[in-house]
């Protein structure tokens, strides 16, 4: 029988009592440690069970086998769940935050979703090539602060384990989940957050921009500027054989990232201004206070270059879904 080592911390859980009115107060506990399968289950199950008289004898760097605690169970019972699950426990037991080093990553357990910290900047977002659509004109600077983003677009198989569906036309657990509306995201989003206990969102517009073109450099594409690359780095209507692919296949931007350009395209958090460029602040952009579509970037396996260049804008209601509509998530930096 494998037996999972957890740490167990006293801190922040739900507590469940039984009828009884003389038990005493009950200690709080997380588990601590699981591997992201293991993790899976968990929340699946929502709660795992332990006595009370076992509680109380653990210390709070104390480690267990997850099979020895929940066959332990007694008649007073308390909810136990990977608290701050995005944090890692390193090898002496202590807890490890996220990397703020530009470029390193972190998983989220629940989802297996890799995040990549993004060092902020300042950079100049719009038409920097001189041959977009009006709607990126003009090139102004933005400033945007520190964040993490999705290192892959979500995937079918990461949009299944929170939402226990699978909407997508080209089904395969590794391909970006499509067919998802900006409302259905939205669900995805309060759902992950009150699984994993992290601030999940989408990218704003400037984001988006500056995670894509490396942080902010020159760049017409996600990760090369020449015409003749893109298929390296992207999967789009000359080299996409009309459907969606695993995503993480291409090479990445210089920042890690993978597919920025091309596969599907990415909502974003802002409403879509055709003028909003005119009037945008500087820092921490926004988009508009309100509007009838909502921001898509990066182009699809259906578009041509020009879609997947990453100054492009696109947009559509928020209800819309299609085959060709995904997206990826980012969460601030503190």
């Amino acid at each position: 029988m494998k037996i999972v080592s957890v740490v167990i911390s006293l801190i922040s859980i739900l507590v469940i009592l039984p009828a009884a009115s003389n038990t005493k107060a009950i200690p709080k506990v997380a588990v601590w440690g699981l591997t992201s399968e293991d993790l899976k289950a968990v929340y699946a199950q929502d709660l795992t069970l332990i006595s009370v008289s076992e509680i109380s004898k653990l210390g709070s760097d104390e480690v267990y086998s997850e099979e020895s605690v929940r066959t332990s169970a007694g008649r007073t019972e308390v909810e136990v769940v990977p608290a701050k699950a995005e944090q890692k426990v390193s090898q002496k037991g202590t807890i490890a935050e996220p990397s703020t080093e530009s470029g390193k990553s972190f998983q989220d357990p629940y989802t297996g979703m890799e995040l990549v910290f993004l060092k902020g900047g300042c950079f100049e977002m719009g038409d920097t090539f001189g041959d977009g659509s009006p709607d990126e004109k003009p090139v102004h600077e933005v400033c945007v602060e520190d964040f993490y983003m999705g290192k892959y677009e979500v995937t079918q198989g990461q949009w299944e384990t929170v939402m226990g569906n699978n909407p997508s036309r080209f089904k395969e657990r590794d391909r970006p989940v499509e067919q998802v509306s900006w409302n259905d995201v939205q669900q995805f989003i309060s759902r992950l957050k009150d699984a994993s206990g992290r601030k999940f969102r989408l990218p704003t517009e400037a984001e988006w921009e500056y995670a894509a073109r490396s942080g902010g450099k020159r760049e017409k594409y996600a990760g090369t500027s020449q015409e003749g690359d893109l298929g390296e780095y992207a999967w789009y209507f000359v080299n996409s054989g009309s459907q969606t692919h695993p995503v993480g296949e291409k090479r990445p931007n210089g920042l890690g990232l993978y597919d920025m350009s091309g596969n599907v395209w990415e909502w974003c958090t802002d409403w879509y201004g055709e003028n909003y460029y005119q009037g945008s602040s500087k820092n921490n952009p926004e988009g508009p206070f309100n509007g009838s579509y909502r921001v898509l970037r990066g182009g699809s396996w259906f578009n041509d270059s020009g879609n997947a260049r990453a100054a492009y804008r696109y947009c559509f209601g928020p209800a819309y879904r299609g085959g060709t509509i995904g997206f990826r998530l980012c969460v601030p930096a503190r």
